[in-house]
């Protein structure tokens, strides 16, 4: 099921699949930011030595598959947090 929802006046989609997994769509809160390109505010977040060592934990708890060898590529190119 998908609903929205409004915060600080943007509208935000969220996707409910089944009874325990909902998803927030990134590209909408980036809206808040920058209303017309907001995929420069996800690229700008993505590269965050945070971001990505979230990412990488993430992935190693809830992916089977996840392979870290694989994983340190993106995160030797990270940019420092600041």
């Amino acid at each position: 099921m998908k609903v929205t929802i409004n915060a600080k006046g943007t509208e935000i989609s969220v996707l409910s699949v089944g009874d325990e997994n909902d998803y927030i769509s990134l590209t909408d809160i980036a809206k808040y930011k920058n209303k017309d390109d907001c995929f420069i505010v996800i690229n700008n977040r993505m590269r965050l030595r945070d971001t990505i060592e979230f990412l990488g934990l993430w992935e190693f708890f809830s992916n089977p598959g996840f392979k870290p060898i694989e994983f340190d590529r993106f995160n030797k190119r990270r940019l420092p947090d600041g």
